[in-house]
């Protein structure tokens, strides 16, 4: 009876177990019937969305093209019109004439039939009156009427080629792409912010600048955050665990008109993002308290991270930024710019223990210790970066660290790489900088 329970037992885990398995599988079939009603309905409302605007183009084309023709045939008619009256105005003025001529002529074969027909008595003097009259006429000249060659015969000139031309370019207007030339690939988060990558899908399609949009997933509008040659950007300014919705689209080489845009896409970070600390004397603070500015203040100090927010394996960056009012602050070789285990007030800078930085003349220090290898100087528009890996977490050595970071610092396209040896372990770490002259202006990302 035992067996026979223990076997019960087992037959009915099994069941349950497939019974899960079904289930389970049932909800990925599922979710794949919902991927595959999403695509369908892309295809169908793209192509819907297609159609309308196509119809509308054309029909808009037609309406253009058919006021154009209007308007160029009226103006040709209006041409014959002026040529057929400039051309008509002469030949009236010589019909008026010859028709005056007429009527003179008419009024003198009457008074000369008169003169000859009628009686004898008065016949001399109305014959020398009439005599008088003709020859005060000039019975021989006759105004000259043109001749058929020289007067104008419209007609019209039209040249076939115009439609020939008209369809080549109307064979060729338009294009249907079945998918737009580029497309987001990837998003890497960062302290409040993301990293958005896209590629170009089209081999055909040469693009000369892209352009970025984005927004809050409840937000109704998109607006443009890069416009560029690049196929990467950092958007800063996002809220940590809030969806957003990315696009981008190109430009051809040589093009004015956008592409279509690229298949919405959400990415997010739980990064929150780096702030300076507040409230120390030397220091103002931008409204977001990733800007840092050197002020006139005498008090010195190290100004450090709200947070240990920068982690192992991410990029942490500060750029020198020119403001426009102020100079670059001046240099000094206690100057720090960098990373460290904990937030250790009384020092003026973080050469020190337990920290790694680069002054503004180049220098690098590990545990306040100046590395022979140096960087550029830091100017106004430079980028420092520092990167971390974790290369080893294991047993006390006798050296006394267990814990070794290696750090890679980039200035100015320069780079120095070095194991940092740490008694305890530490994923998270704080930042820091420290300047001896106002003026300096550090953003952190």
């Amino acid at each position: 009876p035992m067996e026979a329970e223990a076997e019960a037992r087992l037959l009915l885990q099994e069941a349950r177990e497939s019974i899960e398995a079904a289930r389970s599988y049932r909800r990925e079939l599922q979710q794949r019937l919902w991927g595959l009603h999403q695509a369908r309905k892309q295809i169908r409302e793209s192509a819907t969305l297609t159609r309308d605007v196509l119809e509308q183009h054309f029909s808009d084309l037609k309406g253009t093209l058919k006021k154009l023709l209007d308007e160029r045939l009226m103006s040709l008619l209006q041409e014959v019109d002026a040529i057929e009256q400039e051309s008509i105005k002469p030949l009236d003025e010589c019909q008026k004439l010859i028709e005056h001529g007429v009527s003179t002529a008419d009024d003198l074969l009457q008074e000369g039939e008169s003169a000859v027909h009628g009686d004898v008595g008065q016949q001399n003097e109305k014959l020398c009156s009439f005599t008088k009259k003709a020859l005060h006429i000039q019975l021989d000249s006759l105004p000259e009427v043109p001749s058929l060659v020289d007067v104008p015969c419209l007609s019209a000139q039209l040249d076939d080629c115009l439609l020939t031309i008209l369809k080549n370019q109307i064979f060729r207007h338009g294009t249907v792409a079945s998918r737009p030339p580029v497309q987001l690939e990837e998003f890497v988060e960062k302290p409040g912010g993301i990293l958005v990558r896209w590629c170009k899908v089209d081999d055909d399609f040469i693009p000369q600048d892209y352009r970025l949009q984005y927004r809050k997933s409840t937000a109704s509008h998109f607006e443009d955050v890069y416009v560029g040659s690049e196929t990467e950007f950092i958007v800063l300014h996002i809220d940590p665990n809030v969806d957003y919705q990315f696009r981008v689209c190109a430009r051809g080489d040589g093009r004015q008109e956008w592409s279509p845009w690229s298949i919405p896409q959400i990415g997010h970070t739980t990064l929150v993002p780096h702030e300076w600390t507040t409230g120390l004397e030397g220091y103002s603070l931008s409204s977001r308290r990733n800007i840092a500015l050197r002020n006139d203040s005498q008090s010195c100090g190290v100004l450090y991270s709200k947070a240990p927010t920068y982690f192992c394996g991410q990029t942490l960056t500060f750029r020198q930024v020119l403001a426009a009012i102020e100079t670059v602050g001046q240099p000094d070789r206690r100057d720090s710019l960098g990373v460290c285990v904990e937030q250790q007030n009384g020092y003026d800078s973080l050469q020190r223990d337990k920290a790694v930085c680069i002054s503004t003349n180049g220098a690098v220090f590990v545990n306040g210790k100046e590395m022979t290898n140096q960087l550029p100087a830091v100017t106004s528009g430079s980028t420092v970066t520092f990167d971390m890996e974790v290369v080893q977490l294991g047993p006390s050595s006798h050296e006394g660290g267990n814990f070794k970071l290696r750090v890679t610092i980039s200035s100015n396209n320069r780079e120095v790489v070095f194991d940092w040896v740490l008694d305890q372990c530490c994923v998270s770490l704080y930042f820091g900088c420290s300047f001896s002259h106002p003026g300096w202006k550090v953003l952190v990302f």
